[in-house]
């Protein structure tokens, strides 16, 4: 009897020791992203639900249902053990390969920009610059002929005019 809630505590410590576990896989996600606030409240809503999950699970599985008080001691304990003796050096080891990993990742994406930078240009020169390069002097047509226009009409009233003043 005694040696089945020995190995009960011992399971449930391991409990305490899993909930820590992903206590600092949401603190590395934390920490390596930021957030919105709702997403953050999302993630510990999910938390929790994975927690209680994690306890009844291992409550129905190794107890039968049976709840007893040096569960949650055992599962209290592994958390402080957890948080004690194990979470720096989980979030540090964690937070190093994740650093480590984006500067991989950037200096990947850094490599892959180059051809495509590259590409975006020769498109440009091939396509673009010509379009411009038509649309600026269709521009300046139109731009020169309204200003013949204008000075037309302004010849024509002020012919106009001398032409009603002699008639005079």
């Amino acid at each position: 009897m005694i040696y089945i809630q020995l190995q009960l505590f011992f399971i449930f410590l391991l409990n305490g020791l899993l909930i820590g576990l992903l206590f600092d896989f949401f603190r590395i996600l934390r920490k390596a992203m930021k957030t919105a606030d709702f997403i953050t409240y999302i993630e510990d809503a999910l938390f929790w639900i994975l927690t209680g999950f994690i306890i009844l699970y291992s409550i129905f599985t190794y107890n039968n249902g049976e709840i007893r008080l040096f569960m949650f001691l055992a599962i209290i304990l592994g958390l402080l053990i957890y948080l004690a003796f194990i979470s720096k050096m989980i979030l540090s080891i964690s937070l190093g390969i994740i650093n480590i990993v984006k500067k991989i990742l950037g200096i990947i994406f850094h490599i892959i920009k180059i051809p495509f930078c590259f590409f975006l240009k020769i498109i440009k020169r091939l396509f673009l610059n010509p379009i411009s390069f038509i649309i600026i002097n269709i521009r300046n047509y139109f731009t020169k002929s309204f200003k013949n226009f204008s000075n037309t009409l302004k010849k024509v009233k002020i012919s106009n005019k001398f032409v009603k003043n002699t008639k005079n």
